[in-house]
């Protein structure tokens, strides 16, 4: 018989990594400090101008001087890494 390798669906937390709030990663596009996370579906859509989204994060690029906020809808990869954690855990709206 064949192995077969079955991939799991990503959940949000999945997808969305260790960027909490405070955090600061680096990829190749930049080093990044995330200023908010947003779990609302609708809202989440709008701020990334698509038709559907199920998280958005709000970034800064650290290594330019005048980085501006903007959203962010990619998912955690291992090309992600982190120099430093979220100062605070996240915790959902009720």
């Amino acid at each position: 018989m064949i192995p077969t390798t079955v991939t799991l669906p990503r959940t949000v937390v999945d997808e969305i990594g260790p960027r909490s709030p405070g955090a600061i990663y680096q990829n190749t596009d930049g080093r990044f400090e995330v200023l908010a996370l947003i779990t609302d579906p609708a809202e989440a859509a709008t701020l990334l101008r698509r038709t559907a989204a199920r998280w958005a994060v709000i970034v800064r690029d650290t290594l330019r001087a005048d980085g501006q906020p903007f959203a962010v809808g990619s998912v955690w990869t291992t090309s992600d890494y982190l120099i430093r954690p979220a100062t605070s855990a996240y915790v959902p709206a009720a």
